[in-house]
């Protein structure tokens, strides 16, 4: 078989669009990128010079880990910028959601790590603290502050859990304030900006994440909080539209990264700035 000009080898294409020719294969088994030409003797495949683009496309999203299926709704219509930019920003929220879940996660241990694991156990079977004591007052904080993680973690919240998750939030904080100790009030004030920031309101979200700080370094807090209160102002001032307050404290989260004790909890603080927004963004 005698290749047309036009038409170029699997190899080929995988070197151009930075995909391995084994990936090509599998996208053509799953009728994702099919090739122009399979010769029917050898099995060779041959694509077409303009299904580069196309093979690019493929490479780009699923080097964020787009799904197959959103992947392959995105190569109906390739020139449609809109409909690609609102495939990434459905993926965006279901990512943040997926980093929200485990930092819910790792919250909610460090209450089990704080009151016990075999105190939460026990305490299934005995009366709960009555509210107004000093142990009601610190479960409706917990619950409060874990209800609010459970309410980010929706992909699809509609405006009355925007409401609920706001008010959620503001109450925690209220309670951790009767109860907690700072890094409680600090972590509280984060979970505010952070709910601020997520419903795309810059002023109360840069408000609650300076009054972190303020706790942070009036008590001399450091470690992953302090560097999670660099991390909401970040946040925030990316929202307000500010670039340059954004990158300057995005620089001063990541140098507190570098003081923080625990590998996992660096991470985390990592990820999430990574999906600090450049630019205002309500998502």
């Amino acid at each position: 078989m005698e290749d047309g000009p036009e038409l170029i080898t699997v190899g080929q294409l995988a070197r151009r669009v930075g995909l391995t020719a084994k990936a090509l294969r599998h996208y053509d088994r799953v009728g994702l990128l099919v090739p122009a030409v399979v010769d029917p003797g050898t099995g060779y495949r041959r694509y077409g010079r303009d299904q580069v683009a196309l093979a690019r496309l493929v490479h780009l999203l699923r080097s964020v880990d787009v799904p197959l299926e959103q992947v392959r709704a995105c190569l109906v219509e390739p020139a449609d910028r809109d409909a690609i930019q609102q495939v990434l920003i459905r993926h965006r929220r279901r990512l943040q959601a997926r980093l929200d879940r485990v930092r819910a996660d790792l919250h909610r241990t460090d209450h089990l790590i704080e009151d016990g694991a075999t105190t939460a156990m026990t305490d299934q079977d005995t009366e709960k603290p009555a509210p107004g004591t000093e142990g009601g007052e610190r479960r409706t904080a917990v619950d409060l502050f874990n209800g609010v993680w459970r309410l980010l973690e929706k992909e699809d919240r509609s405006a009355e859990d925007d409401d609920r998750m706001l008010h959620m939030a503001h109450a925690s904080r209220y309670h951790w304030g009767q109860v907690g100790a700072p890094v409680n009030l600090s972590r509280g004030e984060w979970q505010c900006s952070r709910v601020y920031s997520v419903l795309g309101r810059a002023e109360p979200a840069l408000y609650h994440a300076r009054r972190g700080l303020e706790i942070c370094r009036a008590h001399g807090m450091g470690d992953w909080d302090l560097a999670y209160a660099y991390e909401s102002l970040a946040r925030a001032h990316a929202v307000a539209g500010d670039r340059e307050q954004a990158r300057s404290w995005t620089e001063q989260a990541l140098a507190a990264c570098e003081d923080i004790a625990q590998d996992e909890d660096r991470e985390l603080v990592l990820v999430d700035l990574e999906a600090v927004p450049a630019q205002p963004r309500f998502w």
